[in-house]
């Protein structure tokens, strides 16, 4: 083969991966929407729960949403459970305060945050190797975004890709079991003694070796 060749050919190579370990991984990023309500005797003031409630629906709230509520002045007690009732609405609960410094709640005032985490596969498709001669058998550059965009795009909550989610610290063995004792008390469908009829001795009423039948087919 010729240099000249040898040298195009080989500029080509070096885009696929070396392994079956995709290059390509979700990336999980999180945005903050904060919410002030205004307080009156440590309740929510008039009309803050419907503005509370026309926020949470214009961002869509919902599973996946981490919902905190930070009161530093403990002004608000019974606004506390004003606002999880809103939010209760939506099938979440407020969660615990981030460590995350934000800027001072004002006096009278409580602040709604959500936490809303999405997940994306930065750099897919990665079609550099789609059209190059690959000589040291590695897989192709995009390898891995096709499943790794169709995760990111479908999970639920975006966090469980960062941090997984905790199984039960036990488990119950009947109710493991639970299914597969139920089919096996299950009598058999046939247990009725369904007995076959002789074809031709149908239209006669009379069932195997000529005995009369009150059925059709079986009974």
């Amino acid at each position: 083969m010729p240099i000249g060749l040898l040298l195009m050919t080989g500029g080509c190579m070096g885009h696929g991966q070396p392994d079956l370990e995709s290059a390509r991984q979700p990336v999980v990023s999180q945005t903050d929407y904060a919410l002030d309500l205004g307080l009156s005797g440590g309740r929510l003031a008039a009309d803050e729960d419907r503005r509370l409630d026309g926020w949470a629906r214009n961002l869509r709230l919902g599973y996946g949403d981490r919902v905190t509520i930070e009161d530093p002045a403990g002004e608000g007690p019974a606004a506390y459970r004003e606002v999880a009732q809103v939010i209760g609405r939506y099938g979440l609960l407020p969660g615990p305060v981030s460590s995350i410094p934000r800027s001072p709640v004002s006096p009278a005032t409580m602040r709604v945050i959500v936490t809303r985490s999405r997940a994306v596969v930065p750099g897919c498709p990665d079609l550099r190797s789609e059209t190059s001669p690959d000589f040291e058998g590695k897989t192709s550059s995009n390898h891995g975004c096709a499943i790794n965009r169709n995760l990111a795009a479908m999970v639920a909550n975006p966090a469980d890709l960062v941090r997984g989610t905790d199984g039960p610290a036990t488990s119950d063995p009947a109710m493991a079991s639970r299914a597969v004792n139920a089919l096996r008390a299950a009598p058999p469908t046939g247990n009725g003694g369904t007995r076959l009829l002789n074809a031709s001795a149908v239209n006669s009423g009379a069932g195997i070796g000529g005995a009369p039948t009150s059925g059709g087919v079986g009974q």
